[in-house]
């Protein structure tokens, strides 16, 4: 046991898949390719370590430019029950089509039963290319 009477964390010694996740920046988009009127969907590719295979997994954020040249990312997952929400432009708002969750274009909840609003994801601006934290 270590000095403040708690195991040391060793369970990714035992299995991999229980160490820390770093977190690292991925190119998501060209800035150029962004609206500043409305939110963009972009699909990102989020390659992942299961053992000895590698595993491929798909996540959906909405990224906007903002007027100062920065960009928004919003995850398009509904804080619900994890439903994929779409933006809809006449109404400006994000929808949860599974149990009518709204939020606003900044990700806030509006109706519905969602506890949260949408997460934001920590993007930079690198040149001319949109980088996100994963």
């Amino acid at each position: 046991m270590s000095p403040a009477g708690r195991r040391p964390e060793t369970g990714h010694a035992l299995a991999p898949g229980f160490a820390a996740r770093k977190a690292s920046w991925q190119r998501a988009a060209a800035v150029a390719e962004l609206a500043e009127t409305s939110p963009t969907p972009v699909t990102l590719r989020l390659i992942r370590q299961d053992g000895y295979r590698q595993v491929v997994d798909r996540r959906v954020v909405c990224m906007q430019r903002e007027a100062d040249g920065s960009v928004r990312v919003l995850d398009s997952t509904c804080t619900h029950l994890g439903c994929r929400t779409r933006y809809e432009q006449v109404t400006k708002h994000f929808v949860c089509p599974c149990h009518g969750g709204v939020y606003d274009q900044d990700g806030s909840v509006l109706e519905g039963p969602p506890p949260a609003p949408l997460g934001r994801i920590e993007a930079r601006v690198d040149g001319g290319d949109v980088l996100v934290q994963v």
